[in-house]
């Protein structure tokens, strides 16, 4: 795929989002709904308190300023909140310290301009989905090592309980497995917890 067609797929994902804008209705507010607009985004304003997003929300913009760091969004740091990219008024250590919290991967300055919306929102996104999929691979390396220690104890229990050397043990547990038409890590757990049953 060439250059221009990834382009044009990112722009089509991109004109597909779902954008909540939790922003006063000023002249900030203004520029970025008119960006949104032009980009061809759906969007919805908000201001100031958000206690739910709208079903199918993928980007939050969010205005980060004095008066709205003691607010409390509930819909915040949990595992399905979509990207945030917030909108800093000025700089300080405190404005700064919420921009980490909101683990955000760029922002936009106050006065916002007619350039840089889209270009924040490709980064984030691009951003955002790998972070998904790396998220997801250490997910399955972790499963894969969870289930990797289950079926070395199963293979364990059966030659103690067998009389098997090793690769024999672990042989029985496949034959089980090809047997039931399950996984072996199913015929593993089991043997696992009937042994932690009988422990008991």
């Amino acid at each position: 795929m060439s250059g221009v067609d990834v382009t044009h797929a990112m722009l089509k994902n991109i004109r597909a989002l779902s954008v909540v804008v939790v922003h006063p209705q000023d002249q900030d507010g203004d520029e970025l709904g008119a960006q949104l607009q032009r980009i061809g985004c759906k969007f919805q304003m908000f201001w100031p308190e958000l206690d739910a997003l709208p079903l199918g929300t993928d980007l939050v913009l969010l205005a980060v300023r004095p008066e709205t760091l003691s607010l409390k969004y509930p819909w915040m740091h949990r595992m399905v909140t979509p990207p945030v990219i917030p909108v800093l008024t000025f700089e300080n250590p405190i404005t700064l310290a919420a921009v980490l919290q909101l683990d955000a991967f760029t922002t936009i300055a106050s006065p916002v301009r007619s350039a840089g919306l889209l270009t924040a929102i490709a980064l984030t996104m691009h951003q955002s989905k790998a972070r998904r999929a790396r998220e997801r691979y250490i997910e399955r390396l972790e499963q894969k090592s969870v289930h990797h220690r289950v079926i070395q104890q199963a293979t364990q229990i059966v030659m103690e309980s067998r009389g098997l050397a090793e690769a024999e043990a672990y042989q029985l547990l496949r034959s089980q497995a090809m047997l039931k038409r399950e996984s072996i890590e199913s015929i593993a757990s089991g043997i696992v917890k009937a042994r932690a049953a009988l422990s008991f």
